[in-house]
Formats: structure tokens, sequence, C-alpha cells
């Protein structure tokens, strides 16, 4: 069973030992969380990939920021014949991850339980904007039926899309997400994304103001939902309170600003809503296993200096 402490002593050095770190980290937890069902589905021992490989070199192609997925495949194929002897046909690539989508969340869920964030009582919760099309062309937009018009108030301006909410940890750990239309409420998704939890103290914006379900959560869930108060509020947070829920909250826009600034989320290159939600999984776990990384080795990975080793 994988554990949280020094289990991995390689030093990330390039790439090489950056997919290495990350295919022994997913591989082990893929056998434990995976069914037997899927481990062993008919014809898998005529993959040319494995389950475990193809989940690491999606990770690690997000993980450098590459837009490209045809380039990075291509890369791959070209210069990691060491590590990948032989890569599979893209479209069979695609259809595989697609497929292991439920794998994703296992993997994810597990990571949270060896850092033991399951025993984490606060998180902090936030939504950021997934535009699937600039905004002049969303009148003519056919390839995801699902996306609707919202506003992104940190932009002040509306968009065409979805939206990305989540719960994190204190330390930037994104423990649970959901994907919706841009015009849901922020509120409406809150009860979803605290079903597993019992027992929390979330913090949340302005938007997040409701007596209502402030009022739901904590008699059925004993959650305290603690929303940023509006400044005509008649009962205003004091100002010592208000400095410390603000700096809290830095901490959920910095991992925002990481999926959006490395991991690209917010550049929408799939044409399916199945593809789009696999994309978003394999990018929020690329993050957390960096997280995960820099935590267990006690050392930060240096991907600008893997880019350059890759890209010259």
């Amino acid at each position: 069973m994988l554990e949280s402490n020094n289990y991995y002593t390689i030093e990330i050095e390039n790439l090489r030992d950056f997919i290495t770190i990350i295919y022994v980290i997913i591989d082990d937890i893929y056998q434990e969380v995976t069914p037997t069902h899927i481990k062993e589905r008919r014809n898998i021992d005529k993959a040319i990939l494995s389950d475990s490989e193809i989940i690491t070199i999606s990770i690690v192609g997000e993980s450098l920021t590459i837009d490209s997925e045809k380039s990075w495949f291509n890369f791959v194929k070209k210069n990691l014949k060491d590590l990948f002897p032989e890569v599979c046909h893209r479209t069979r690539f695609n259809r595989t991850l697609r497929n292991l989508h439920a794998v994703l969340d296992e993997i994810r869920k597990k990571l949270t339980l060896i850092l033991n964030y399951q025993y984490d009582n606060y998180r902090i919760v936030d939504s950021m904007p997934i535009p699937v099309c600039e905004f002049a062309r969303a009148h003519f937009n056919k390839t995801f039926s699902e996306a609707e018009y919202g506003n992104c108030a940190s932009k002040k301006e509306t968009y065409f899309g979805f939206k990305l909410h989540a719960l994190v940890t204190l330390n930037g750990y994104i423990t649970d997400f959901n994907l919706t239309p841009a015009n849901v409420d922020d509120r409406e998704t809150l009860w979803e994304l605290t079903s597993p939890y019992h027992s929390l103290k979330i913090i949340g914006d302005k938007g997040y103001i409701s007596n209502d379900l402030n009022d739901i959560l904590k008699d059925e869930k004993n959650i305290d939902l603690i929303p940023i108060k509006r400044k005509n509020s008649k009962d205003p947070h004091p100002k010592a309170f208000k400095k410390i829920i603000s700096k809290v909250r830095r901490r959920v826009e910095t991992s925002f600003s990481q999926l959006d600034e490395q991991f690209n989320i917010s550049n929408v290159l799939t044409k399916s809503l199945w593809g789009l939600t696999t994309k978003i999984k394999v990018k929020v776990l690329a993050h957390n296993l960096g997280y995960f990384i820099n935590k267990t080795l006690g050392r930060t990975i240096n991907i600008g200096r893997i880019k350059e080793l890759i890209f010259g």
C-alpha cells in the first residue's frame, strides 16, 4: 500500500525522472482502487499501452502546459521509446482515457486519503469559468449543446460555456469538484459538492450568501457555511476576521490560477462534454499530484527546467 512518508526518493532532474515518478504513483494507486472488471476487461492483454501508462502520459502532458495533444503524443512516440517502446493510435488512446474517467476519480480520492485530508474539517469553496469559445462565436457554436451563458464577476464579463465548482483545503489541495453549465448558481452545486461530508466549515465568497442554504447545511449535515459578507451588510464581519478570511481565500485563488495558467483548464479543445469532463479530471489530478509530490518529497518540481530539456 502506498504511504505518504519517504516513499519516493528519486530526484526530479529531468523528464524521464518526472514520468517515472508519476507512473509509479499512478500505477500503485491504480492497482489498488480499480475494479477487477476494468483491470481484466476483454482484450486488455492485447493493449499496447497499459491504463497506467495512458493516464501517466496524459498527466505529464497537462503538467507541461502542452496545448497540442497531437504534438505531445508525437513527441512521446519519437523521443521516449525507452519508456514507451510502442504507442497505440491516438484515437484509441483518447477513447481509453475517456473510459477511465471513473478510475481518475478514484485515484484522486485515494490521494486525498493518503494525505489525510478526509479528516480536515475546513474547506474553501469557489468556482471558475470554463469558456468553450469566444463570446462573439457563441451564437454559432454547435459543439456543446449543454453550454450556457454565464457571468464572470472577477473579469466583469459574460462568457459562454461551463463553470467549475471546487472544494479546496486551506493548503490548496482540490478535494472535490463539479462541472455545470455557466448559468448555474454557485449555491445550487454546494449540496452536491458536500454530499460525502459531515461536520465541515466552508469559507465562500459573496456568491454563497444564503440563509436558507446555511440552515439546511447546518441542520442536515452539521456544515457551517461562512460566506464573506457584502459591504452594505447590516451585520458585517469584524475587520480582523475579514482579514483572516481574505488571506485564506487567496489559497483557492492561487489553485485556480495554477489550473488556468499552468494546466490551461480554460483552453477547451475537446469536441464533447465527455471529452471535456475527462480533460478536466486529468488536469485536476495533475495539479493534485504536483502538490502530493512536493509535499511527499519535500522539494518543488521544476516544470520550467523540464520544458527546457524537452524543447531546448
